[in-house]
């Protein structure tokens, strides 16, 4: 879990889960902290789309 990127207290949460057999939050805690690093992978994708922009903004004053 750890190279998936979850804190201690996430993978704290899972085990605890796991231990009462509460599948059905496993599946919620997974999702939620899927939905969070998919939700940062769109804003940094954002902020290279306004970077590439901007560079070739550059480019064009350049020419």
């Amino acid at each position: 879990m750890q190279d998936a990127g979850c804190n201690q207290k996430l993978i704290d949460k899972f085990f605890s889960l796991l231990d009462q057999k509460q599948f059905d939050q496993i599946f919620i805690l997974l999702r939620k902290y899927r939905n969070t690093l998919l939700d940062n992978i769109h804003k940094q994708q954002k902020e290279i789309d306004i970077l590439d922009y901007l560079i070739m903004d550059l480019k064009k004053e350049d020419l």
